[in-house]
């Protein structure tokens, strides 16, 4: 059984009231995806693109966070976007990028009721296991939320938000998880530390993860397949060593491949400082 499958799909944002032409004429948004079919694998999944190029809708399509205009998407024989919330969620969650809170709730609170509420029930056990006999506390330690358990979630910084959202992504234990861009304002180790568990997690319980993120050098070496997205909504799936060639990579992001290492560095360095503002 295929783990996610797209058949004949096409989808298009609506028109934005107010958003108008030159001449005062409304503007139509071209569709996102267009008769566009595909089947993508379990295990841990990246999504590669540059800005704009589709990634974030595709996975919202996917995880039923939106409804195609027409043709169908099957993830675990499921049709995700007519579940109801809690089936939906179970089936698939989700963690959006930059995602802001205003709840004062302790992050310890928050922790306890995602993994008691989830699919886990407050119950599981660790993957790594050594000091960490249960999942919570071992996801605590690994995504290093201990000073930050009494803090309200909307006095964290950027980067604890970030390791916060992980935390809930495998605490809830639904059977995949949507990730755009989660790695957002983390410290380099930290994203390192966070993809191998992530990785580890996968193989471990069987769950699949779909990821999106900037970093090449960091798909390249967790990612179990890559799906490339070209400007023209083509696209290429396979292994890492497969797709991610400096032809291919080129290809996709319209710019020499070292010109494209300088702007990750040059994001990196953007998104550290908004962290150190927060």
């Amino acid at each position: 059984m295929n783990f996610l499958e797209i058949n004949d799909m096409t989808f298009t944002y609506p028109p934005v009231e107010g958003d108008v032409d030159e001449n005062g004429n409304q503007i139509v948004p071209r569709p996102v995806f267009e008769h566009f079919s595909a089947t993508l694998p379990s295990g841990f999944v990246s999504f590669v693109g540059q800005n704009g190029c589709g990634k974030s809708t595709l996975m919202l399509l996917c995880a039923g966070r939106l409804a195609p205009d027409s043709g169908s998407i099957s993830l675990l024989s499921k049709n995700p976007a007519a579940l109801p919330e809690e089936e939906k969620n179970l089936l698939a969650s989700f963690i959006y990028q930059n995602m802001e809170f205003e709840t004062e709730d302790k992050v310890s609170e928050l922790l306890s009721q995602v993994y008691m509420n989830g699919n886990l029930k407050g119950n599981a056990a660790s993957i790594r296991g050594g000091k960490n006999k249960d999942l919570l506390a071992e996801v605590i330690d690994v995504f290093e939320l201990e000073n930050s358990l009494e803090k309200g979630l909307s006095h964290l910084s950027k980067g604890e938000i970030q390791r916060v959202l992980l935390a809930f992504g495998i605490l809830y234990g639904s059977a995949s998880l949507f990730m755009d861009e989660p790695l957002f304002a983390l410290e380099n180790y930290q994203k390192e530390n966070a993809l191998a568990y992530l990785k580890e997690y996968v193989h471990k319980t069987g769950t699949t993860i779909y990821i999106s993120m900037h970093e090449l050098d960091l798909t390249k070496k967790y990612a179990d397949t890559v799906l490339l997205f070209y400007p023209n909504r083509d696209m290429a799936l396979g292994t890492p060593e497969e797709v991610l060639t400096r032809e291919d990579v080129e290809k996709a992001y319209g710019v020499p491949y070292a010109m494209l290492k300088d702007h990750e560095n040059l994001s990196r360095e953007y998104l550290n400082s908004l962290s150190e503002k927060k």
